[in-house]
């Protein structure tokens, strides 16, 4: 029986000429891949006929942008998941979801073998590769131009001399990788880190410099679950795209910044991701309001770990699972509305209520009717400094 390998698919060049190119190097059948987690472009079903047009004895699509947006994006918000406390781990979330379908399309095809277009010095060929491993533990994994060095020079070539229905000249000078949870924009001129950004490689946000009326919205939450805006029912997915539309309309959510790659090297990368920034700040405050003090600390210490381990590739270990549990139940009173201003790049709170909420008005208001005994205030200080005291009293001897 001929060996099959399952492509993860794009519809572009790299992946299109990977299924001739893996046919060639290693006589197996390939079954193409493609799952739809909200990054546009064309139609499924064109993807789909061109893949098989390219030599696929098989293609499969699946639009995977609900269970993306619920089992992956909605973890992420309710961890607050900021990798390096700014990147809301747009192409990391992605992986696994694609991860997940490409498994099951091996069990189903009887492939041995899952292939990606990753090169050997990004964090996607480890995101795909460990989470493979942990889904499929007999599969192996090769990647066209990591292992076989498939250079664009020699996809190009391939494709025109196997006359693939593919474009094979246009090429940006920028690496993109979008979903419906952001955007992430690499390369080109953006590898001279003094070089500032130009208004040309965004696509999800307006400028935020213009001069433009500010838009108020109100995002509700239940057991930190984005449930309704401006109090019309949501599901997280529509949540995601109609702050997508109205922040990005405000210039939210743009990040530039030199990240900590994986594998040990620096790179720029330019971020913008409206709906991600104006949902996980709304949470990030609703959480302020109706979590408890020691573990809402405990917290962010657990969201920098679960933001770590989802950006290494690691979000079907057993610790990231384990700490999903923590962010689950640390979300049950998580429940309120949040009013934002969104203009100017930002997404600036103006309030905030919840039937769950801590904020006690008596206690807090120092006016009449404040019920804080401040007379008890003197003995908590002595001996909460106590400790302090004894050890000055030492030191300064």
């Amino acid at each position: 029986m001929t060996e099959r390998v399952v492509l993860a698919y794009s519809g572009g060049l790299d992946t299109s000429v990977a299924i001739g190119w893996i046919a060639e190097e290693t006589g197996a059948e390939v079954v193409a891949v493609a799952v739809d987690v909200g990054q546009g472009g064309e139609d499924l079903d064109v993807i789909r006929k061109r893949a098989l047009a390219c030599g696929a004895v098989e293609a499969e699509v699946a639009d995977a942008r609900n269970e993306f947006a619920e089992e992956y994006c909605l973890p992420a918000i309710k961890a607050n998941a900021l990798y390096m406390d700014r990147y809301p781990l747009v192409s990391a979330l992605s992986r696994p979801a694609i991860v997940k379908h490409l498994v099951a399309a091996a069990e189903k095809h009887g492939a041995s073998v899952v292939a990606h277009g990753c090169t050997g010095k990004g964090n996607d060929q480890v995101r795909f590769e460990a989470g493979i491993a942990a889904l499929g533990p007999h599969l192996k994994c090769i990647a066209p131009v990591r292992d076989y060095a498939m250079t664009r020079d020699k996809a190009i070539a391939f494709a025109e001399k196997a006359e693939l229905p593919i474009a094979t000249t246009k090429k940006s000078p920028y690496s993109i990788d979008q979903n419906v949870f952001g955007r992430a924009i690499e390369t080109g001129f953006l590898e001279d880190i003094w070089n500032g950004p130009i208004e040309d490689i965004y696509e999800y946000t307006a400028d935020p410099a213009v001069q433009r009326a500010a838009d108020e919205v109100v995002i509700s939450f239940k057991e930190g679950v984005p449930v309704a805006v401006d109090g019309r029912p949501v599901t997280v997915l529509q949540a995601i795209q109609e702050l997508n539309e109205r922040a990005g309309a405000q210039g939210v959510g743009r990040i530039d910044m030199v990240e900590d790659r994986l594998v040990g090297i620096k790179s720029r990368e330019v971020y913008e991701a409206p709906g991600a920034i104006a949902l996980i700040t709304a949470h990030q405050e609703l959480e302020n309001v109706t979590v408890e003090r020691e573990l809402a600390r405990y917290k962010r210490q657990v969201e920098q770990r679960w933001g770590e381990l989802v950006y290494d590739g690691l979000w079907f270990s057993p610790l990231k699972r384990a700490l999903d549990g923590f962010v689950d139940e640390a979300n049950q009173h998580v429940t309120g509305d949040i009013r934002m201003t969104l203009h100017g790049g930002r997404a600036v709170v103006t309030g905030r209520r919840s039937e769950q909420s801590l904020y006690d008005f008596n206690l807090a208001t120092y006016d009449t009717g404040d019920t804080f005994d401040q007379s008890k205030a003197q003995g908590f200080i002595d001996i909460f400094g106590l400790s302090a005291k004894i050890a000055a009293r030492r030191d300064l001897a």
